[in-house]
C-alpha cells in the first residue's frame, strides 16, 4: 500500500512561518524516503487540511500518516484535528488514516533550545 505523510501545521499570515513548515516537510521526505509528503494548514494559509489530504490521495496514497506539527496539546490538537480526521474518513472510506501526537516535550526539542542559547550567547559575546 502506498503511504503518505501529511504534516498539519497551524498556519500563519507570515509567509516565512509557512515556508518553514514546507522546509520541514522536505527534510522529512528526505529522511524517511516516503514519496508523498505534504503540508497542510489549520488556519490562515492554504492548502487547508482537507486539501492536503486530497493531494495525498491524488498521488495514489492508500494510507495517510497525519502528523500534528504543533508543540503542545491544545484545542486544535484535541478537537479540530480529530474533526478533520473524521471528515477525511467520510470522504475517503477506502483510505486508511492514522494520526500521531504533537511534538510535545521531547529531549530533541530541548537540544534545539540549548543550541539556540549557545548561538545567542556566542553572538552577544557573553560568557
Amino acid at each position: 500500500m502506498k503511504t503518505a505523510i501529511l504534516l498539519m501545521a497551524h498556519g500563519s499570515r507570515i509567509s516565512e512561518a509557512n515556508d518553514a513548515a514546507r522546509e520541514i516537510a522536505g527534510m522529512v521526505k528526505e529522511m524517511t524516503g516516503y514519496d508523498i509528503v505534504e503540508v497542510s494548514f489549520r488556519e490562515q494559509h492554504q492548502p487547508n487540511i482537507q486539501k492536503g489530504i486530497d493531494a495525498c490521495v491524488a498521488q495514489g496514497a492508500e494510507q495517510i500518516v497525519l502528523i500534528p506539527y504543533f508543540l503542545f496539546i491544545g484545542a486544535h490538537v484535541l478537537e479540530d484535528l480529530p474533526e478533520e480526521l473524521t471528515a477525511a474518513k467520510k470522504r475517503y472510506p477506502n483510505v486508511k488514516f492514522a494520526m500521531g501526537k504533537p511534538l510535545g516535550a521531547h529531549r530533541k526539542l530541548a537540544e534545539i533550545v540549548v543550541e539556540r542559547i549557545g548561538e545567542l550567547v556566542a553572538a552577544t559575546g557573553w560568557h
